[in-house]
């Protein structure tokens, strides 16, 4: 059973940084491409970045969030980080972790297995 508990959310000012984690279990990580997510209230859901499988781990990022944000994974330690710099208020959404079988995961614009999610606030 495929489980997937994100950590790491929170407040913070304009400017500052936030390292999100992703603990996963129940599948092998390595062989799985991993993504962030995120939806704001009243938006749609949107994919912040994705990190292929140990094949190749090539890494995709949405245009919004380039040069500021950067997703890794410990495949040694079943996680998913997502090193959130620059942050702006417009982060400001509730993030999720998903995962999915490869190929093609940056061209997914959806994953089959969810975490619950963790809240990052960005004030100005």
């Amino acid at each position: 059973q495929v489980q997937l508990v994100e950590s790491g959310g929170g407040s913070v000012q304009a400017g500052g940084s936030l390292r999100l984690s992703c603990a996963a279990s129940g599948y092998t990580f390595r062989r799985y491409c991993m993504g962030w997510f995120r939806q704001a209230p009243g938006k749609l859901r949107e994919k912040v970045a994705v990190i292929d499988s140990d094949r190749d781990s090539t890494t995709t990022y949405a245009d919004s969030v380039k040069g500021r944000f950067t997703i890794s994974r410990d495949n040694a330690k079943n996680t998913l980080y997502l090193q959130m710099n620059s942050l702006k208020p417009e982060d400001t959404a509730m993030y999720y972790c998903a995962a999915d079988r490869p190929p093609y995961c940056p061209a997914r614009p959806d994953f089959g297995y969810w975490g619950q999610g963790t809240q990052v606030t960005v004030s100005s």
